[in-house]
């Protein structure tokens, strides 16, 4: 499917995230009125509107502006960990220390749970190549 204007690019980009206008409005720091403006075709964007959206969601800006090349630039945000850095911009540096600390230990459990899983599973290898060649 050709995607032949500016505003049907933006839809596009939109709905690739699942978000509602309103949201996808409020990450580039617009009102949902003038963001459907926009993508309805209604109300023609801007140089800044487009930079928001380019840089906020890693859209590649000339296939925003032209419809040529790929959506994303190659690397694509991940929009959970967009809506975890909302988040954490509303909270007092108290707890997002907190919160930093708590994913460290969480991040550090995760990698000695995989490094015991990997070692049970050369384990279990060997143990059955020894058996295999008895």
């Amino acid at each position: 499917m050709e995607l032949s204007t500016i505003s049907e690019r933006i839809k596009a980009v939109r709905k690739h995230f699942g978000m509602s206008q309103r949201d996808f409005a409020d990450g580039i720091y617009l009102s949902h009125s003038f963001f459907a403006k926009i993508e309805t075709g209604t109300r023609a964007g801007n140089h800044r509107v487009y930079e928001l959206i380019s840089n906020r969601y890693k859209v590649n800006k000339k296939w925003l502006l032209t419809g040529k090349g790929t959506m994303f630039d190659e690397n694509q945000p991940d929009p959970e960990l967009l809506e975890l850095l909302d988040i954490m911009e509303e909270l007092d540096p108290i707890f997002k220390a907190c919160i930093i600390q708590q994913v460290k230990l969480m991040a550090n459990l995760h990698r000695m749970s995989q490094a015991k899983t990997e070692r049970l599973i050369e384990q279990s290898k060997e143990k059955t190549e020894s058996q295999d060649a008895e």
